[in-house]
């Protein structure tokens, strides 16, 4: 039995032993890192003075998934990349596909992938404040936004079937065309958004306490933010207007009239106020899409890329063969590799793909936009409080499955 005396000394100090400074850990259980992230803080009473991100504990494993399913099995997989906005994700992938193939779906599919992209952009940036301000104490702000997202999930759900992950493209096209009311529908439901988004914009934009949690918190210069390959709201904050759908316009993005707001001081504000105005260009872009929807169909007319339909499998021995050998073979690009970007939610999504010749892809690589921001969160944290981590956590928007792929 170890009888030497254990007491604390009574001049005992931490600084004296430490020299002022703890290690914390923050995450993965902590309720702001959403079960997911761990911060490993040094800090110096509550000022951060440096910090390691851990980014690693949902294994998706998405890229290795993908390298063993055929091309539109990859599909459903990628509205778990990042859940919140899902249809950027379809739309992203069958592009690069597309693109590898030299293939050119019809006009209407470019339209109604363009509407869904943009629904999903709201429901993304809805989550993002929704949930940020909800960490921050604006309970009402999260119960507005979240009504709001609801609606759009409702909207989303007539087309495609599915709420969350809703798999509504498909190489060649989509898996249905739109509801014959999803005009009328879409406007009604722009309504409550948009009676939302002024809810929330009164109730936080000019909020003392909102304010003071978020200005000049998490600052980035626009120098460190492009040398970090921040791209999204995260980037267009510091002034950088740097979007994928005027830059390198994919779809019709290029026929329609739309804004892309920036900031200047690269903060958590600016981030706020980049999204909430997103939101009102989404719609714009939307409403716009709407309007100039031509007739047609959705999907490619070969059947070694799209499915045939099913009244024609069913009497058809052409149609049969061509659903089999599509169901179980999938689409077989050609050889050779693609880089495919989109904008995604929080900043350039793009796909890297590489064919060889079979119905699986040979290798899948993913530029998720989440992964670069998280990699820039030690610098924003550090030298603010642990308070402010909330904040910056909140508006950089982490989605779990775009860091572990």
């Amino acid at each position: 039995m170890n009888t030497k005396n254990t007491e604390t000394p009574k001049n005992w100090s931490l600084e004296a032993l430490e020299d002022g400074r703890m290690v914390l850990n923050m995450g993965p259980s902590h309720p702001a890192m959403h079960g997911i992230v761990r911060v490993l803080l040094t800090v110096q009473g509550e000022r951060v003075i440096d910090s390691d991100v851990e980014i690693g504990y949902l294994h998706r494993g998405f890229e290795k998934t993908c390298e063993n399913v055929t091309y539109n099995q990859c599909v459903p997989y990628t509205d778990r990349l990042n859940y919140v906005s899902p249809f950027i994700n379809n739309v992203g992938f069958a592009l690069a596909v597309e693109k590898l193939m030299g293939l050119e779906t019809p006009p209407r599919c470019w339209y109604i992938r363009v509407i869904m992209s943009e629904l999903s952009r709201l429901t993304d940036h809805l989550t993002c404040i929704g949930a940020n301000a909800m960490e921050l104490a604006a309970f009402t702000v999260y119960f507005y936004l979240i009504n709001a997202r609801e609606a759009l999930y409702r909207l989303t759900d007539s087309a495609a079937g599915g709420r969350v992950t809703p798999a509504y493209t498909r190489v060649g096209g989509l898996t249905r065309d739109l509801p014959a009311d999803f005009k009328r529908d879409t406007a009604e439901v722009f309504k409550t958004v948009r009676r939302n988004l002024d809810d929330a914009d009164k109730l936080l934009t000019r909020n003392r306490i909102f304010y003071d949690r978020l200005h000049n918190i998490g600052r980035i210069s626009k120098e460190d933010a492009v040398s970090l390959s921040f791209t999204g709201p995260a980037l267009r904050s510091t002034g950088v207007g740097l979007d994928v759908r005027r830059t390198a316009p994919y779809l019709v993005y290029d026929r329609f009239d739309f804004d892309i707001p920036v900031g200047s001081n690269g903060d958590n504000y600016d981030r706020y106020l980049v999204r909430m105005e997103e939101m009102k260009q989404s719609m714009r872009i939307v409403e716009q899409a709407l309007a100039q929807l031509p007739d047609g169909p959705v999907n490619h007319p070969d059947f070694n890329v799209t499915l045939p339909p099913k009244e024609d499998v069913y009497g058809n021995i052409e149609a049969l063969m061509a659903h089999f050998k599509l169901t179980f073979e999938g689409v077989k690009p050609p050889k050779g590799e693609v880089y495919q970007a989109v904008e995604g939610g929080n900043g350039e999504l793009g796909f890297y793909i590489v064919s060889d010749g079979t119905g699986r892809p040979w290798r899948v690589r993913v530029r998720a936009p989440c992964f670069a921001l998280t990699g820039g969160l030690s610098q924003m944290i550090k030298g603010g409080y642990i308070a402010d981590i909330i904040s910056t956590f909140g508006q950089i928007n982490m989605i779990g499955g775009e860091l572990e792929r």
